[in-house]
């Protein structure tokens, strides 16, 4: 069955309060640290909980890393060359899926190797170039997608083949294998595979615990039309988008339902199964795109179409001067949302700049990494800063007292790092 969430488009806060009965709401705190005062209303059946001020922590936390995985040079099975997804074991262990090896290596919690599943091929238990997909069931079970081979591979907490799951097609995706708290995965794919591309439908595809396929929920739709700029040539079409312009964002929670938001505004909705819709909204202030940031995008962005359309001139809007109220919304494995935030750009040296190579520049713009980090009723907890080499890909874990994640240095050398959530810690930030 397939199932589509229902999207509308919400009022301000600052309307609902006059047009709904709301009601404030503040958490008491002992220590005279501020308090979480959040107002709380609602839109048709969506509930809405808006932050006004505070914190529940009522100070911010920061990442600080606590095991490490990868060197430069060293043992073979510590040597990381292309992570394509990361898991994490009941107890701890570390599941990484090195594509360019390849290899399913296992590290003990405290990074110490253990062992290599399977290998590259198509018989039972082997894998062909998997992409981001990997989860670990309760019962230990770890299921690897390959599309590839047009299968998952479910293997015991030992490492053994038990089993190959069919799934649709050959779809690569980067977008993580997501498993809700019933053991169901969920997997990303094409609705209508013989749709052009320009009107491409994604879902997630469930998969019950045995492999049995279940219900298909489509992706969120919205009501806008991002800036885009296009080139066009007889046997080639691309279009991107304007840098810095919203993009929609859409993931699964571990509690088995979508949550998703388009950062036009800092809003985002979770659509619950057994439950009304939650839409969370919190006040921030626009964060600037500078204008030597900007023009450095819109460049890049030219060079980039140039080289498929010699001549090419920009026929989309102009970059905007402020950037989306967040980049990411991650569900964390209790449940908890980690708001991936916009950040100030500052430029830093480039280390692997050519001055030979014209498409080459000395330096890099970076943004410092934070996340706003929610519970699933729509309380506030607080922000919560990142090292500035945490990447975004592969998706980051995110547990109640750990985080996991893959980092990339200057030389973009790779290593999985454990971070322990830090309370009252919030480092200095690096950019002026």
């Amino acid at each position: 069955m397939t199932q589509t969430p229902t999207f509308r488009t919400a009022l301000a806060v600052s309307c609902a309060c006059a047009l709904f009965a709301a009601c404030a709401s503040q958490e008491e705190r002992s220590d005279g640290r501020p308090s979480w005062q959040a107002v709380r209303d609602s839109i048709g059946d969506t509930l809405v909980v808006r932050t006004v001020a505070g914190s529940v922590w009522g100070v911010d936390a920061r990442l600080v890393e606590d095991v490490s995985i990868g060197v430069l040079e060293g043992p073979d099975e510590y040597m990381l060359g292309s992570v394509q997804s990361i898991a994490v074991g009941a107890d701890g262990e570390i599941y990484v899926m090195d594509r360019q090896v390849p290899a399913l290596r296992v590290y003990e919690s405290d990074g110490t190797y253990r062992q290599t599943i399977g290998r590259e091929g198509e018989g039972p238990g082997e894998y062909r170039r998997p992409d981001g997909g990997m989860a670990v069931l309760s019962d230990g079970r770890i299921v690897l997608r390959d599309p590839s081979n047009a299968r998952f591979n479910v293997y015991s907490p030992r490492g053994e083949s038990l089993d190959t799951w069919i799934i649709r097609g050959n779809f690569n995706t980067s977008r993580k294998l997501y498993r809700d708290t019933a053991d169901n995965v969920w997997t990303l794919v094409l609705v209508d595979p013989e749709a052009s591309v320009f009107d491409w439908v994604m879902g997630l595809a469930q998969y019950r615990p045995d492999g049995a396929p279940g219900d298909t929920l489509v992706q969120p739709t919205w009501d806008y039309e991002p800036p885009t700029i296009s080139g066009q040539s007889e046997n080639n079409t691309s279009v991107n988008r304007v840098p810095f312009s919203p993009s929609e964002h859409w993931s699964m929670s571990p509690l088995g339902y979508l949550v998703a938001g388009l950062p036009t505004e800092y809003a985002f909705t979770l659509y619950r199964t057994e439950e009304p819709p939650l839409r969370i909204e919190r006040h921030t202030d626009p964060v600037p795109v500078a204008p030597s940031e900007g023009a450095r995008a819109r460049e890049q962005a030219e060079r980039n179409m140039r080289n498929q359309f010699p001549g090419w001139r920009w026929n989309g809007p102009d970059v905007p001067d402020r950037k989306p109220a967040y980049q990411g919304l991650h569900p964390g494995e209790d449940g908890r949302i980690w708001v991936w935030l916009s950040g100030r750009g500052y430029e830093v040296d480039d280390p692997n700049h050519d001055p030979d190579d014209p498409d080459s520049y000395p330096t890099r713009w970076r943004e410092d990494v934070a996340f706003d980090v929610f519970e699933p009723d729509g309380s506030y907890l607080g922000r919560v800063e990142a090292p500035p080499e945490f990447s975004s890909w592969p998706e980051p874990i995110f547990g109640r007292e750990y985080v996991w994640a893959v980092t990339r240095d200057d030389f973009d050398v790779q290593r999985v790092v454990r971070f322990r959530i830090e309370r009252g810690a919030a480092r200095v930030a690096d950019s002026p």
